[in-house]
């Protein structure tokens, strides 16, 4: 049995923050991590808005932790060589009930200590954003609202952590946890580990991992979201993020447009149908595409390239009825983080959890620390990770000098979004396994024709990379491949057709 100081259970952006922040001590730091990769989980689809915590409830560990992150939201991805925008946001409103929305927002925001707020008159909400629909009543505008990719996020600090010294290990998942006199004991298919401290950041499956050693006292009952993705051509329709506050009781619409160039539009809010449903909702897409027509009326809806689905983690505090339990009215609105004799879960986390997952990782770690006994800091510790070389936009004779000293660079694959075979042969060294797992790390097949005319390409360097046939390669996650064997095909050739796209994989 291997054993750790502390071992973080789960690889989405606040098992990846957690264990960053951990190894500033001088500890032995474990992840497991049931997927074949970072990022996979809730983290997979996200808006990518960096909030400034206006929205949230005064004196709330929610809000001291968003309007910090907020703050620090850019030191932190020049750290991480992440991009961030800091595009401002607009909260618009199209009548009485919604004025009174943004004034009580203002109020809030100000007593929270967020800097910058102003309400702005219908003149120059248009002059700052000229495509919105006719009837504008005003709108709240906060000028350090940001966007990241939130993969990239997640993904760079993964790469911190484990050069930091934490150790990551994939496709273990936890099956059984057992207390000792000075920790923990679990169990995962691959092997058995023991740790002084437990960190859970199991996302959707976080009250199932709290549920192995303690009784219930709260569950996660998620809810769905959809979202469009606009291709780049629709760049600089709007310029900041948009929040539409509506007139009637309901979920407005957002529109993001990302450090990407493409315009993200969404979520809807509908029921969820299952614990792993990433499947977009036809009624929701339907919804959204509504919306934009009534908020953004010349929005090009032709340029469409995808839609996906996101989960939310709410958290109930559950009571037993009989032989079930059953969940309280109300969700519960702030961050829970429940610490039990050593172990530390990270119970619900949603929007802004994305904006926080910095600050909560170093939360926890702060208090698996106290826990250890206030081990001696890491001496060796660095906060900066240097991004892969991207060659799109990149200055000439930077890019020239690259493709001279690797010829690699120099292989377009991907040209929708001009990526290049180093870039993704960098993916592949970094950690990538799947397509997607290429596509999260390069941005290959979210183009105008999304995956189609580099999938083959990728499918070899990954097939070439583990050695084992194209068809064993697949595209999130286990059993779902792209193409199928000569055996199931009937073909002898070695380029074999697609036999299915997971679509209810796919997420931007």
């Amino acid at each position: 049995m291997e054993e750790r100081d502390v071992v973080v259970i789960g690889a989405g952006l606040l098992g990846c923050f957690a264990a960053r922040a951990l190894t500033q001590w001088e500890i032995g730091v474990l992840v497991l991590e049931s997927r074949e990769d970072v990022c996979t989980g809730i983290s997979r689809a996200n808006s990518g808005i960096v909030y400034t915590g206006c929205d949230t409830a005064p004196g709330t560990l929610k809000t001291r932790l968003c309007v910090r992150a907020s703050r620090n939201a850019p030191a932190l991805c020049r750290e991480l060589g992440v991009r961030f925008s800091r595009c401002g946001s607009l909260m618009v409103s199209f009548g009485p009930r919604a004025d009174g929305v943004l004034r009580k927002k203002l109020a809030q925001g100000i007593e929270n200590g967020v800097s910058g707020l102003r309400l702005l008159p219908a003149e120059e909400v248009y002059a700052l954003e000229p495509n919105l629909a006719p009837g504008l009543t005003g709108a709240l505008y906060a000028p350090d609202t940001g966007t990241v990719d939130p993969w990239e996020l997640g993904i760079a600090a993964f790469e911190n952590a484990r050069a930091n010294g934490a150790d990551f290990r994939f496709r273990q998942t936890v099956t059984a946890m057992r207390r000792r006199a000075d920790g923990y004991e679990l169990d995962t298919p691959a092997g058995s580990y023991a740790a002084r401290v437990v960190i859970n950041c199991a996302g959707l499956h976080a009250d199932s991992i709290r549920e192995l050693v303690y009784p219930p006292a709260y569950r996660i009952f998620p809810t769905a979201a959809d979202y469009l993705v606009l291709d780049d051509t629709v760049s600089g329709f709007v310029r900041h993020v948009i929040f539409h506050e509506p007139e009637e009781k309901g979920k407005g619409l957002t529109l993001i447009p990302t450090v990407d160039g493409n315009l993200l539009a969404g979520p809807t809010r509908r029921p969820w149908n299952g614990r792993e449903d990433w499947a977009a909702g036809s009624e929701g897409i339907a919804q959204l595409r509504a919306l934009c027509e009534t908020v953004t009326p010349g929005l090009p809806l032709s340029g469409v390239i995808r839609s996906f689905a996101a989960l939310r983690p709410n958290p109930f505090a559950v009571r037993q009825e009989g032989g079930a339990w059953v969940p309280e009215q109300k969700s519960i609105p702030g961050f829970l983080i429940l610490e039990e004799q050593g172990l530390l879960s990270l119970l619900g986390i949603k929007t802004p959890g994305l904006t926080c997952a910095a600050e909560l990782g170093k939360t926890v770690a702060e208090r698996a620390v106290r826990l250890l006994g206030d081990p001696r800091r890491n001496p060796d510790f660095t906060p900066s990770r240097t991004a892969p070389p991207a060659v799109r936009g990149m200055e000439e004779a930077r890019r020239a000098a690259l493709v001279r000293e690797q010829t690699e660079y120099g292989e377009i694959v991907c040209r929708c979004r001009e990526v290049s075979r180093g870039e993704i042969s960098e993916a592949i060294r970094r950690g990538a396994v799947t397509l997607d797992g290429v596509k999260r790390r390069t941005g290959t097949g979210m183009g105008r024709c999304q995956g189609g005319r580099c999938m083959q390409r990728i499918l070899e360097m990954l097939s070439a990379a583990q050695g084992v046939p194209p068809w064993r390669i697949d595209k999130d996650g286990a059993e779902s491949p792209v193409l199928c064997s000569a055996e199931e095909s009937g073909e002898d050739e070695m380029e074999l057709p697609i036999a299915r796209r997971q679509d209810g994989y796919g997420s931007f």
